[in-house]
Order: structure tokens, then sequence, then C-alpha cells
């Protein structure tokens, strides 16, 4: 991952989140923790609403294997926040997606870094090949 921040302009899909009351931590700035829940839950709605992902029902999920962050600026509520997503390796059963947290209409991210899926058969947790519709959604970011 380099120390370069990357830009607005290098993520191909965002998605708003609002941050909450809860975010913040004692010294009035969202804690750190929440960034990966900002991750989590951007690259989640973006499987669920562009891979068709079936959270409940699929055969095939993806677990989190590894992620990181580096922060750059502080955020608190309640201030808007966007997360872009892009795909930095996609392999046969694993993705890794570059991340950024944005206050609205900045170009550099107040955090980014990166969330690694491994896609895996529900039943048994073995991995799996990444299925076709998640795959050429996947793509897209690419």
């Amino acid at each position: 991952m380099s120390d370069t921040p990357p830009g607005r302009a290098e993520f191909p899909w965002f998605h708003a989140i609002g941050t909450r009351w809860m975010d913040n931590d004692i010294y009035g700035h969202v804690n750190n923790v929440q960034y990966y829940s900002y991750f989590d839950t951007a690259v989640n709605h973006f499987l669920i609403t562009e891979g068709g992902l079936d959270i409940q029902a699929a055969d095939v999920i993806g677990v989190c294997v590894e992620s990181r962050c580096t922060y750059r600026a502080p955020l608190a509520f309640p201030e808007p926040i966007e997360a872009g997503v892009r795909v930095e390796r996609l392999g046969n059963t694993s993705v890794r997606y570059g991340v950024g947290i944005f206050r609205a209409d900045e170009p550099e991210p107040a955090a980014w870094g990166y969330f690694v899926h491994v896609f895996v058969c529900r039943q048994d947790m073995s991995p799996t090949p990444i299925p076709a519709a998640l795959r050429e959604a996947l793509n897209r970011l690419a």
C-alpha cells in the first residue's frame, strides 16, 4: 500500500455513509475502529446492489481475511462521508478492494486502505471460485 493517498478520481464507485453519534469517541472524532465498519459497509453494499449477492441465502459468501487503514484527517459526527471502492487485485477465490473514506466533495481521503475477501462455500467455509455475476461486477471496479 502506498503512503500517498489515492484521489477521489481513482475510485469508480461510491457509497454515501452517514456518521452516527456513537461513531465519535471521547476525543470528539470518529474512532479508528469505525473506519473498518465503513469499509465493510461500502464493499458489501456494492456486492449486494451491483453483484446480486444474497447475504441470507447465497451458497458462496465473502469473508474478510485482511484489512488495513491509514488515517490522514479526523472525521466527526454529524458530517456525511462517502466511501470510494475499487478493485486492486482480482483472483480466482479472492479480491482485494481499495477503499477511501472521503468528506463530501473533498479530493483526498480522510482515510484509506484495503479490505480482502476470500469467497467460501457457506456450508463448509472452504474457498471457492468467485461466482460469475459477482466477478462481472468486480471487474467493473478493476
